[in-house]
């Protein structure tokens, strides 16, 4: 009697705990998401342990939290790799998305990026940029440049008003990284009169047919004026 009933208390604690056991590593459900990539996880709390190369990123809803194992982490968090967790960790305050704890990759509204810091305002030498929100350094303007050729529709030859252009290019000398600055040019009109080389003036070949003075070529004319015969 004590035999059969010592193991069937056995089998009853062994069907008990079996369930248990098993909640621990399967894939269930919590707070809307999944084991999916989990070692060990519970339906209440979802992960604890991820596989190798995944990030648990914890979600924290009030009182509770959820574990989820992901490839990357969410925006606001940055992945920390350990001897035996890899965690998600959140960015500071200011940050929307980070690199690490200490190195911004862009702000959070009404900051700026700078050297991966989010400022309230840009520091000086600096010029806030509204579209990129990041503080870029002021250029330094240099020299103006040598007017080019006077130009009309192409051509730097001809009779008419033309255009001549300038540049003025900014930028940090002696360093490596330079920032864009945007280069300056200015414009001015300009006359134009010397003729093209494929072109012949019109007045010229007049001009060529008989250049005698008018006096000359009236004598001509009355040397052309032969006696008529006589008649018969």
């Amino acid at each position: 009697m004590r035999a059969p009933l010592c193991l069937l208390l056995l089998v009853a604690h062994a069907v008990d705990t079996l369930p248990l056991s098993r909640r621990k590593k399967q894939v269930g459900t919590g707070l809307g998401g999944n084991c999916t990539g989990c070692v060990i996880c519970s339906e209440e709390n979802g992960c604890s342990t991820c596989q190798q190369r995944l990030f648990l990123f914890i979600r924290r809803e009030g009182i509770r939290q959820y574990g989820k194992c992901v490839h990357d982490c969410p925006p606001g968090y940055f992945g920390v790799r350990g001897q035996e967790v890899n965690r998600c960790k959140k960015c500071g305050a200011t940050c929307e998305s980070c690199f690490s704890q200490d190195f911004c990759i862009q702000c959070k509204r009404r900051f700026y990026l700078y050297k991966g810091k989010c400022l309230p305002t840009c520091p000086l030498g600096t010029a806030a940029q509204p579209s990129t929100r990041e503080c870029q350094e002021e250029c330094e303007l240099g020299p103006w440049g040598s007017w080019s050729p006077c130009m009309h529709n192409g051509k730097t030859c001809g009779s008419a008003w033309g255009l001549e252009t300038r540049v003025r290019e900014a930028g940090r000398a002696g360093r490596e990284e330079a920032p864009t600055c945007q280069v300056l040019s200015e414009s001015r009109k300009c006359p134009i009169q010397r003729p093209c080389p494929a072109e012949k003036n019109p007045s010229q070949k007049k001009g060529r047919r008989d250049r005698r003075p008018r006096k000359d070529r009236k004598l001509d004319r009355t040397l052309d004026v032969r006696p008529r015969p006589p008649a018969a």
